[in-house]
C-alpha cells in the first residue's frame, strides 16, 4: 500500500469494485446502450459518404461514374448496407427515449409517451416519403 493511500482511523477504506473491460456484456440492456452508441460511427460514415456525392456530382460527369464505379464495389456495398440497418437502429432508438425525454404539453395536459413516438415515426415516414418522391420525379 502506498502512503498517499494509507488506511487511518478517519479514512473510508474504497469498496468500490473496479470494472471489467466488457461490462457491456453483462446486460442486454448495456450490449444495446454500447450498440447505440457505436452506430454514430455508421452515421458519420453516411455523412461523408453524402458529402463525396456531392463532390463527385460538383466534378462533372467523369467523376461523378468513378464515384459510381467506386460505391458498387463489395465492401463500399457492405459498408452501406451495415451503415443502414445502424441508421435505422439508431433512429428507433432514438424514437424509444423520447417520449421520456421529451415532455410535451396541450395547455396544462401532458401529451402521452405513446402520441408522442407516434408523432415520431409520422414525421419520419412524411421524410422518408418525400424523399422518395423526389427519387422517383427526377
Amino acid at each position: 500500500m502506498s502512503r498517499s493511500h494509507a488506511y487511518t482511523d478517519y479514512h473510508p477504506r474504497w469498496l468500490r469494485r473496479r470494472p471489467s473491460t466488457y461490462w457491456w456484456l453483462e446486460k442486454p440492456a448495456y450490449f444495446a446502450f454500447i450498440l447505440r452508441e457505436a452506430s454514430c460511427l455508421f452515421v458519420g460514415w453516411f455523412v461523408v459518404y453524402l458529402l463525396l456525392l456531392v463532390n463527385g456530382v460538383a466534378g462533372g460527369r467523369d467523376s461523378y461514374a468513378r464515384l459510381l464505379e467506386w460505391s458498387a464495389s463489395p465492401w463500399v456495398l457492405s459498408l452501406n448496407v451495415i451503415s443502414l440497418l445502424f441508421l435505422v437502429y439508431h433512429a428507433v432508438t432514438f424514437f424509444a427515449a423520447a417520449p421520456q425525454a421529451l415532455a410535451v404539453h396541450v395547455g396544462r395536459t401532458r401529451v402521452p409517451g405513446p402520441l408522442v413516438l407516434a408523432a415520431h415515426y409520422a414525421a419520419w415516414a412524411a421524410a422518408s416519403g418525400f424523399v422518395l418522391w423526389l427519387l422517383l420525379e427526377t
